[in-house]
């Protein structure tokens, strides 16, 4: 044919179908695909579902079987294979080990009941073939591959061999001691199964059970031996020691389990027994005998944390060491030295760790061992804590027997309320030394200042408790706790700042980067102020050491204030303010003054704060003068309280000094307060002269109020009456009109009855709603009442049935009149919304 024919043929039988219907084709080939892959995915499940119930092959299918069929044309699985509930190894697990319990309970059965009925003969042949069997099984079922059939057998070999053991003694050599015997057989048996385990490696109980039965033979042997104490701990620790080298010597990690167990518990008892023979030893030759326990046990935690340096466990083996160490020197020097050095002589041997240095130790030893001295100190440092406690709080005691007298030391200063606790002469020593271990250990690096800050509180909280422990005289001891509280604040004020308050770096072009004081310097500031404190505490034991200690402090803080900033000036000058108002009281007592006298030589206090404040330039130290200031003026207040003539005078006082601080433009809001002041202060003086007319209360404040009211509507029209003129006129309406009602009198309903028609004839002339309002219903009520006297004769007068009709009259007038009267209160309504 020829080629141009072929292609005209072929390019007209090419048939493209419409896109709809290739569309459709695409969709029905998805789909297929879609089916074959579900057939697939489920094929999978099955065959995974038989692989997982058991390694053997496939069920026969029959002819009922072969009926169902999957999606994919294979035949369903069985239902009891689809989820199995338990896998073959498993089954056969619990099989062997099942009997080989039997096998072990008629064997001790045997042993203990049918025993006596064979002859020594039968006995001998009967142990040796049954344990030789059993001991050589193994042997056969490990070269057919049956390990865990050969495990069961040999277990209960092992139990043959210590039922042969007890039968043995029993039978031949009855006269032998129990604990003896028990000693060399356990040794024996764990010869004998470390070498039957070596001889057939598959076997996996052999070891183990050797390694476990090794845990008796050396500590029952020295308890036959009728061994003390010390000997018997030794065993211990012996038994420890070869534990820890087994489990860091043997690759089985069955063994390793089983002895580090053994190591873990042999070696606690050990250690807790050789703990108590140290504790118990009453001279340095059973001191020195436990001690040598110690270090036994010492060595064997140092040598398994310097054996596995990597193991997650050798920092803490490393500690426990470096603690046990210290146990067994300090007891050695416990021993010897009195009973108040026993601290310092633990804390020396804790200290000496920390020399323990070179690379030729593990870092994890290394660390454990810095460790254990932290952890001594710590301890050393709890035990002087109660001694710090009683310093601190004994002499608050002195506040329920102020200036009774200077007792005759800084210890029965300080024990006034507490007793002084027993051996505890070493506690400053102690204190010192662990604040100089910290200063002396981080001299470097990023917690210096925290680690600084530390020392310092110890070394004052050594300084605390010197002059009472040294029984120093009572002046003395104020000496030295006044140049400690100066050292103090002379250190914190000079201390340098760490950081800015922002997260960044303090740059000179930004000033909200204020460097905010370090943790150095927040300490000795608390320490200041804290050993200030408790210097007034002591200082109330007698009158001149209580005006000396106040002058100096308030003194001592003002010169701080004066010379630093922000933070350090704004708790020194309140300090300086706070002992100052103390001062005046102690001072006015000195005088024999009255309280209420002394309030008024305590207002120099809030007067002070008052302009100290106002030449202030930073807010921080600003507000904390001025509250300093507001509480030294409620003390004053409370001390007038009883006084009402010479209260009214102090309340008057705080309202100029509060008058004079609102001068500022931004504190206006103390205005209020002044005001409040003033008017509190006019009631007292008015209250001292039995003054009962309310119109004498209220009118100082209407006056004033209604003024600033007129004031401040001259500034701002838009200010509502309400606002301006409502509280002044509610202050002297509302309890006049409360006073009319109860007064039997005319002029004072007459005198407010005019005033409201005042109000209200002014509310009109103006458009004041306030006016209008609280003029009009005092009014009002001022007519009722004048007239109520009158309405009730008349409705003696009337007959009962008078009011009801009258009130039915009314309500049908409303009711014809309804919405003109809705008009009209509308109307009434909208001309009081148009006033202010």
């Amino acid at each position: 044919m020829p080629y141009g024919v072929t292609r005209t043929t072929l390019r007209s039988m090419t048939n493209i179908p419409p896109p709809a219907e290739e569309l459709r084709i695409l969709d029905h080939e998805l789909r297929q695909l879609d089916a074959r892959r579900a057939q697939l995915l489920a094929r999978r499940s099955w065959l995974l579902g038989v692989l997982r119930s058991a390694k053997t092959p496939a069920p026969a299918w029959g002819p009922a079987q072969a009926s169902t069929q999957t999606p994919a044309g294979w035949p369903a699985p069985a239902p009891h294979l689809r989820q199995p509930e338990t896998t073959a190894p498993g089954v056969q697990n619990m099989l062997l080990v099942l009997g080989g319990v039997l096998l072990t309970v008629a064997a001790i059965a045997f042993t203990l009941v049918s025993w006596g009925q064979l002859g020594i003969a039968g006995r001998a042949a009967v142990l040796g073939a049954v344990t030789f069997a059993a001991l050589a099984a193994p042997v056969p079922l490990l070269k057919r591959g049956l390990r865990s059939t050969a495990e069961s057998v040999a277990g209960l070999g092992l139990v043959l061999t210590v039922l042969d053991a007890y039968a043995l003694h029993e039978v031949a050599l009855p006269e032998v001691d129990g604990t003896g015997y028990t000693a060399a057989a356990t040794a024996l048996l764990a010869v004998l199964w470390t070498a039957y385990g070596r001889s057939l490696g598959a076997l996996r109980l052999p070891l183990p059970a050797a390694m476990a039965t090794a845990q008796l033979p050396l500590l029952l042997w020295v308890v036959a031996a009728g061994a003390g104490h010390h000997t018997i701990t030794a065993a211990l620790l012996v038994t420890a020691a070869f534990d820890t080298v087994v489990a860091l010597s043997v690759s089985m990690r069955s063994v390793r389990v089983v002895a580090a167990v053994g190591a873990y518990g042999t070696g606690t008892w050990g250690l807790l027994a050789a703990g108590w023979l140290s504790w118990e030893a009453t001279g340095p030759s059973a001191a020195t005998r436990a001690a040598a326990l110690l270090a036994l046990a010492a060595a064997i935690a140092l040598g398994a944390a310097w054996r596995a340096p990597t193991a997650q466990a050798a920092p803490g083996l490393a500690s426990t060491g470096g603690l046990i160490t210290v146990a067994a020197a300090g007891g050695v020097l416990r021993s010897v030295l009195p009973d108040a050095w026993t601290v310092p002589g633990h804390l020396l041997c804790g200290v000496a760790l920390l020399a323990v240095r070179g690379s030729w130790l593990p870092e994890s030893v290394r660390r454990g061992l810095r460790w254990s001295s932290a952890g001594v100190q710590a301890l050393a440092v709890a035990w002087a804590l109660p001694l710090v406690t009683v310093v601190l709080v004994g002499p608050v005691g002195w506040a329920e027997s102020v200036w009774s007298g200077a007792p005759s030391d800084a210890r029965d200063a300080v024990t006034v309320s507490t007793p002084w606790p027993s051996d505890t002469e070493t506690a400053p020593l102690v204190l010192a030394a662990v604040a100089a271990v910290l200063a002396l250990t981080f001299r470097g690096g990023p917690r210096r200042s925290v680690a600084l800050s530390g020392a310092l509180g110890l070394a004052w909280a050594a300084v605390l408790v010197l002059p009472a422990t040294l029984e120093l005289p009572y002046l003395a001891g104020l000496l030295a706790l006044g140049v400690t509280t100066a050292a103090t604040l002379t250190a914190a004020a000079y201390s340098h700042h760490a950081r800015p308050t922002d997260d960044g770096p303090a740059h000179p072009t930004v000033p909200s980067a204020r460097p905010r004081p370090s943790p150095i310097t927040l300490t000795t500031l608390g320490l200041a102020l804290l050993t200030s404190l408790h210097l007034v505490a002591l200082s109330l034991a007698a009158e001149a050491a209580t005006l000396a200690v106040l002058g100096g402090l308030t003194a001592l803080f003002a010169a701080v204030a004066v010379r630093q900033k922000h933070e350090i000036r704004a708790v020194s000058a309140a300090a300086s303010l706070a002992y100052a108002a103390a001062l005046a009281c102690a001072t006015g007592a000195s005088l024999d003054w009255q309280p209420h006298h002394i309030a008024l030589l305590v207002l120099v206090v809030p007067a002070t704060a008052a302009l100290l404040a106002a030449r202030l330039k930073d807010a921080t130290p600003t507000l904390s003068v001025e509250i300093t200031g507001a509480v030294a003026a409620l003390v004053a207040i409370d001390l007038a309280f009883m006084e009402p003539p010479v209260l009214a005078l102090v309340l008057a006082l705080c309202g100029v000094i509060a008058a004079g601080t609102a001068v500022r433009p931004d504190r206006r809001q103390v205005g209020y307060a002044a005001a409040a002041l003033f008017v509190l202060a006019t009631w007292v003086r008015l209250a001292s002269w039995e003054v009962g007319s309310p119109e004498a209360y209220t009118l100082p404040v209407t006056v004033p109020a209604l003024v600033v009211g007129f004031v401040r509507r001259r500034r701002d029209p838009g200010t509502s009456s309400w606002t301006a003129y409502g509280p002044g006129l509610s202050v002297t309406l509302l309890p006049s009109l409360l006073a009319a009602w109860g007064d039997l009198d005319w002029p004072r309903p007459l005198l407010l009855g005019t005033a409201a028609l005042l109000v209200t004839l002014v509310g009109a002339r103006q458009r004041l709603q306030a006016l209008l309002v609280l003029g009009g219903g005092t009014l009002t009520l001022v007519a009722l009442h004048e007239l109520a006297p009158y309405i009730a004769q008349a409705m003696g007068a009337v007959p009962r049935w008078v009011p009801p009709a009258l009130a039915g009259l009314l309500l049908l007038a409303l009711g014809a009149t309804y919405e003109q009267r809705l008009r009209d209160a509308r109307r009434v309504r909208e001309v009081l919304g148009r006033m202010r």
